[in-house]
């Protein structure tokens, strides 16, 4: 069964309030088995637009992805993330190739 994963583009207005959302995004990445392979760091931009955040998080599953994107709990985590950030997040299922 291929992977799922998360890929995040975020630009952050208010750092602050953007450490409440990822204090909160603790459990529900726990619960559902997600480790990230990607949390910031330098990184270009040759093709296309950019943001000044990069995130790629790696779950068990497609479904693991799906369920812990639509949980209770994350959506409580997004709630806190939405006021302070502006960003794109795609799932997707890995190649299992």
């Amino acid at each position: 069964m291929p992977k799922g994963y998360w890929i995040g583009r975020v630009d952050v207005d208010d750092p602050d309030g953007y450490m409440k959302y990822v204090a909160a995004n603790a459990k529900p990445f726990a619960e559902y088995g997600a480790r990230f392979l990607v949390r910031g760091g330098q990184f270009e931009n040759p093709e296309g637009s950019a943001r000044a955040r990069n995130v790629v998080i790696e779950f068990p599953s497609y479904q693991a992805a799906l369920d812990c994107y639509h949980s209770e709990s994350y959506q409580a985590a997004k709630a806190l993330r939405d006021p302070v950030s502006t960003g794109d997040i795609v799932i997707i299922e890995g190649y299992d190739g």
